[in-house]
């Protein structure tokens, strides 16, 4: 991969639009051809048009469009941390793709288009080459283009004109740049500018390259808040230890420290859902504890063996929902090294209570059927469950959805059984209010 300087400029960029077009077509026929480029194409577009003709993609069409289905679509707007930040990036570059006659495109790591804004006439044309709401354009689908090519080097990059590797798109051009979330480096999706290639201009990449670091920045400081909340959790848990123990959040962000000094910022955490126990190379054998949006790992410093001992003395602790009130609800949990409280929202307060009755778990179509008496509502589910989770993550396990199964949980209810949540219209809680 070239530089990022060579990413959107070349031997082209002084030629007109229209030069630099019938140029570029030429060199794609000769590359298509296996024959000689009367130019170097830039080394991103020549390794991109190199990995098409390796995997045999049609340069007329490409690959037959594959759209995702409304539910599926919706599923993913809701899951990602793009949705976090759709102001900052319509702030940053609507107004402008519009004045240009362009449209914005915001995708997932996948390569699905989950929105697209902008210039009316121009997403009438959109249409035309399936570049819509659910569509596919990873570079094994759509080939050569902003949003895969970009998607495929994990760095911005402008494609104009003839070289998308698919004939059917050189009339348009597009500069697109990869978000990423700065808890993790994980890629998250791409920001794009797409339009007509005669009125594109090679300045939008900064454009949508810096608009892509804003976003970044936004996600950052929502992280930095999460973490402010964490370790106001986690503060007076800590003050309470006499050992070593360490606050982290789910992606192993030190929140908050005791009796020891991690080395670095962030622990490397496994994989898997933290359960416990674990063994961290910076601390060894740890106990796992839930908090309110994170972990708390103490130190055992006899190893491991100790950690399955106490595992198989009772788990990691003891939660307590309590719903006995009409319209206060909260999760506490209380461990080894000492409690906290979680206030609860009405739909969370359901939620908990339906998977503390079901130990075994439920699926989203059943938690569906049991909030809503609709099994197909999953995307809805999905969505709080994503919500819970956010707050709860190591309370909760999933595929089924359940309680964390090391911890114990009992419920706190009403004297009455009919005074059970009485805002409550979900089936699985009427069942619960009646009669044994």
């Amino acid at each position: 991969m070239g530089s990022k300087a060579s990413l959107g400029t070349g031997p082209l960029a002084d030629l007109s639009p229209a030069e630099s077009a019938r140029l570029m077509a030429v060199m794609r026929e000769a590359a298509l051809s296996r024959g000689r480029l009367p130019l170097p194409a830039r080394p991103v577009i020549g390794q991109s048009w190199d990995r098409m003709l390796r995997l045999g993609l049609d340069p007329e069409r490409g690959s037959a469009p594959r759209l995702l289905g409304i539910e599926e679509l919706e599923r993913r707007r809701q899951r990602t941390r793009l949705a976090d930040v759709l102001p900052t990036l319509h702030s940053g570059l609507l107004e402008a793709a519009e004045a240009a006659g362009h449209i914005m495109i915001i995708t997932d790591a996948d390569g699905r288009v989950l929105w697209i804004d902008g210039h009316r006439g121009v997403r009438r044309h959109a249409d035309g080459i399936a570049l819509t709401e659910g569509a596919h354009w990873a570079e094994d689908v759509a080939g050569t283009s902003g949003i895969g090519t970009a998607l495929a080097v994990r760095a911005p990059v402008r494609v104009h004109s003839a070289e998308h590797f698919v004939r059917a798109f050189h009339t348009w051009s597009c500069a697109a740049a990869p978000v990423r979330d700065p808890r993790d480096g994980r890629l998250l999706g791409i920001v794009d500018i797409s339009g007509p290639a005669a009125s594109a201009h090679p300045t939008v990449l900064s454009l949508v390259t810096a608009t892509a670091r804003w976003a970044e920045g936004e996600l950052r400081l929502a992280h930095s808040r999460e973490l402010d909340r964490l370790r106001a959790v986690a503060a007076p848990v800590l003050a309470r230890i006499r050992g070593k123990a360490v606050a982290v959040d789910p992606h192993g962000w030190v929140a908050g420290v005791t009796g020891v000094t991690p080395g670095d910022r962030r622990l490397l955490l496994p994989r898997t859902a933290l359960d416990g126990p674990v063994w961290l190379p910076t601390l060894g054998a740890c106990a796992v504890e839930p908090l309110p949006g994170g972990h708390l790992l103490r130190v055992l410093d006899t190893g491991a063996d100790e950690a399955g001992e106490l595992y198989e003395r009772g788990g990691a602790g003891r939660l307590v929902l309590d719903v006995s009130r009409p319209h206060e609800w909260s999760l506490t949990f209380a461990g080894p090294s000492g409690a906290w409280t979680h206030r609860l929202s009405a739909r969370h307060a359901e939620v908990l209570l339906v998977l503390a009755a079901s130990p075994g778990g439920r699926t989203a179509a059943q938690l569906a059927d049991d909030l809503f008496g609709d099994p197909t509502r999953t995307v809805t589910v999905r969505a709080a469950m994503s919500r819970l989770r956010r707050s709860l993550g190591a309370v909760l396990a999933h595929r089924p959805y359940r309680i964390a199964d090391q911890l114990r949980v009992d419920v706190r209810r009403p004297g009455r059984r009919e005074d059970l949540l009485p805002f409550s219209a979900a089936p699985a809680v009427a069942r619960l209010r009646e009669p044994v």
